[in-house]
């Protein structure tokens, strides 16, 4: 019988494996080029929901950025910090949720990627996300993030049903479906600790990851409640403006706390 656990707890020692075909030092670069075109004198940086902290890694290769590094899950920052430690990087990590901001430090950037803003499934809660990066960010700096469209998932969902890997400590099995009506992606998780002496199975658990897929008007919908003022709309990984067609859409947005 499987155990049911919290996202990204009994999947952290895996996520590397099952993101392995990701080009963190790409994405790395397109991040750092969107900043030095909006806010080429930033310095400090924020990234919500880093998971094992690759991409903060990645852009702690290029040397001009001050780097923290959050997600809500303790185990997969626990990963990250790791990783900051055997490849010798000076960059801050700790857990955090980001709708429940608990940073004391204000940031030239504030950045969120890989659809880490579909977790959220209603408006409220990203709006309160938004507000809250808001708070966090210096005069003038800028928040980025980006979301996937219901497009995504319908081109997607086949290729990510039925994927598997393994660690040797742990393995996983992922069911992924897309609810077309409700637009929420459903990825499942079943997760085996394995006996690495024996390769027998110790333990199963269960993950269920849910996201709500949102089209580029819904979101510009959204960023209109807040205080933020639009500085573009990106598509994919390229600085092409995004369409209702796009897959993926980058927002930037500039924070303005005076009138």
């Amino acid at each position: 019988m499987s155990t049911k656990s919290p996202i990204y707890s009994k999947l952290a020692p895996l996520y590397d494996t099952l993101m392995g075909d990701v080009d963190y030092e790409s994405w790395a670069d397109f991040i750092d080029e969107i900043i030095q075109t909006h806010h080429d004198e930033a310095v400090s940086v924020l990234e919500l929901a880093c998971g094992t902290g690759s991409l903060t890694l990645s852009l702690a290769e290029l040397e001009c950025y001050e780097l923290t590094g959050t997600d809500q899950s303790p185990e997969m920052i626990e990963v990250a910090k790791d990783k900051a430690t055997e490849f010798e990087v000076d960059a801050e990590f700790f857990p955090m949720d980001f709708l429940k901001f608990t940073t004391s430090k204000t940031y030239d950037v504030i950045f969120s990627v890989f659809d880490s803003v579909n977790y959220l499934k209603i408006y409220d809660d990203i709006i309160t996300m938004l507000n809250n990066a808001h708070e966090a960010l210096n005069e003038h700096g800028i928040l980025i993030f980006d979301f996937s469209t219901p497009q995504n998932s319908i081109e997607s969902v086949d290729y990510l049903n039925e994927n598997e890997g393994d660690t040797g400590d742990f393995r996983y099995h992922r069911v992924s479906r897309y609810d077309h009506n409700e637009r929420i992606h459903y990825n499942e998780f079943e997760i085996e600790e394995l006996d690495t002496t024996t390769g027998k199975v110790t333990n199963t658990y269960f993950e269920q990851h849910t996201q709500r897929a949102y089209s580029l008007h819904e979101m510009l919908s959204i960023v209109e409640q807040t205080p933020y003022h639009l500085e573009a709309k990106y598509d994919g990984f390229t600085l092409n403006d995004a369409t209702e067609k796009s897959t993926r859409v980058t927002l930037v947005l500039r924070c303005q706390k005076t009138q």
